[in-house]
């Protein structure tokens, strides 16, 4: 613990508020864009997709102006917009419930809204979070590269994944409380919740944070941009971003699918917040100890052991409608093994993400960090594009919403292979961990020439 700085301290420390605020949201995203605003599952799917994707594409640039202007400034900036984007989200639909276009209660009530123009005003508001997001992500990290060593910034990254994950089990802890007692309604009031985590976070980083780390602080834009080129002209760093993104392409149907398909299989009483908060609790209990279990092996090797086992989550999340029994351990099958295939994801995200950070982090110059940090969320951009966007024809065309259905035998003909979906994933795990074996033996082998 001593050998980490004050600033390093309350950078996780925001940290967790921010994650706070986003996983309360995020883990129900698609549902909130389909009760509440009233779109179909592919138009929620694309709009999800494009806004994760942007989340994680705007940290390159981002990344690179916060070395510019300096990290406490660029954090400001962050949670300042990131508070304005989260209480949009509360207040817009509010102010068209107020003109009468819908009526939140349990169930919606749309009186217009679902085929109105008006539904894209969410556009801007979730822009604001975009922007403020991807300061975050590059920042936080790039704090961590600057504020550690070599010899302790695989423990410093473990620490920063410990802090995301607690931010992300308790953002998602508030979701279903909320849901089942107010229903669609409580899908509105959720954002102020993260409204004000992150303004709890302005207020603590505006009062704590102070670095003496400022190499990169004032460079012009010119240099940025030879910068940011060169870091696009390292051909190695771009296919490991291009292989990663298999792995968040699986993880992200926790967001995409996952929330949608246990309600449909399973029914009102299902518990995704509940079911998602697995992966955080598996790895606040594991990162640190597989991180040290790993410290000798190279980030490449950890990461190889992490792709072997992301197939087998999506194969397990397959069993639930396989499972002939009524119950497992108290739990609905396709319950249980969600759980199990997201246990299996958080111990695969335990070996890839610490090291992965670690790697980019190592090849970062000083006073650049903000810029390879946020480049390395590149993965997220082609992952959660591709992802959500699937997700929805995946819904749409296996496990359609049965409000769409004149009865339940018709419901149950129209699902009855739903785990279709989780096949899709399959294959692209098996082919993301080929791809990642073929990378670590030209690599390897390119260094042994060298």
């Amino acid at each position: 613990m001593t050998k980490f700085s004050r600033p390093f301290w309350v950078a996780n420390s925001v940290e967790l508020l921010e994650r706070l605020a986003y996983y309360a949201v995020f883990i129900v995203i698609t549902l909130y864009l389909s009760n509440v605003w009233g779109f179909s599952d592919v138009e929620a799917g694309f709009i999800s997709g494009v806004f994760s994707a942007t989340l994680y594409l705007l940290p390159t640039f981002a990344g690179a102006y916060a070395d510019k202007i300096g990290f406490r400034s660029a954090i400001m900036i962050a949670f300042g917009l990131l508070t304005l984007g989260y209480g949009g989200l509360g207040l817009l639909p509010t102010l068209l419930e107020s003109a009468g276009l819908v009526k939140y209660e349990m169930t919606t009530s749309f009186n217009g809204l679902d085929t109105s123009p008006l539904r894209w005003t969410i556009v801007p508001v979730l822009t604001l979070i975009v922007i403020g997001g991807s300061f975050i992500k590059a920042v936080i990290s790039g704090t961590v590269a600057r504020e550690t060593t070599t010899e302790t910034r695989a423990r410093g990254y473990a620490v920063f994944y410990m802090m995301v994950n607690i931010g992300a089990f308790m953002g998602k802890t508030v979701v279903d409380p909320l849901r089942k007692s107010l229903g669609d309604q409580g899908l509105v009031y959720l954002n102020f919740f993260s409204a004000g985590m992150t303004l709890l976070a302005f207020v603590a980083v505006f009062f704590m944070y102070k670095s003496v780390k400022t190499e990169g602080q004032g460079k012009s834009f010119a240099e940025l941009g030879k910068g940011l080129l060169k870091v696009l002209g390292n051909g190695r760093l771009i296919i490991l971003i291009l292989i990663i993104s298999g792995f968040w392409m699986i993880q992200s149907q926790m967001y995409a699918t996952m929330p949608k398909y246990v309600i449909r299989m399973i029914g009102a009483e299902a518990s995704p917040g509940w079911y998602a908060n697995v992966n955080p609790l598996i790895i606040f209990v594991c990162v640190n100890f597989i991180t040290s279990l790993m410290k000798k092996q190279t980030a490449l090797t950890s990461m190889t052991i992490g792709m072997l086992i992301i197939p087998l989550s999506a194969l397990a999340m397959s069993f639930g409608t396989q499972i002939g029994a009524e119950y497992i351990l108290g739990l609905h099958p396709v319950a249980f093994m969600m759980i199990v295939g997201i246990a299996l994801q958080a111990i695969a995200e335990c070996f890839i993400s610490p090291r992965y950070l670690e790697y980019f982090s190592m090849q970062a110059p000083k006073g650049e960090e903000g810029l390879y940090l946020g480049f390395s969320h590149l993965h997220s951009f082609i992952s959660y594009l591709f992802a959500f966007g699937l997700s929805g024809f995946l819904l749409e065309k296996y496990c359609p919403d049965p409000r769409k259905f004149a009865s339940k035998a018709d419901f149950v003909a129209a699902t009855s292979h739903a785990h279709y979906i989780w096949y899709v994933f399959v294959g692209i795990g098996l082919i993301s961990v080929i791809a990642l074996l073929i990378y670590g033996y030209v690599t390897r082998k390119t260094a042994s020439k060298q």
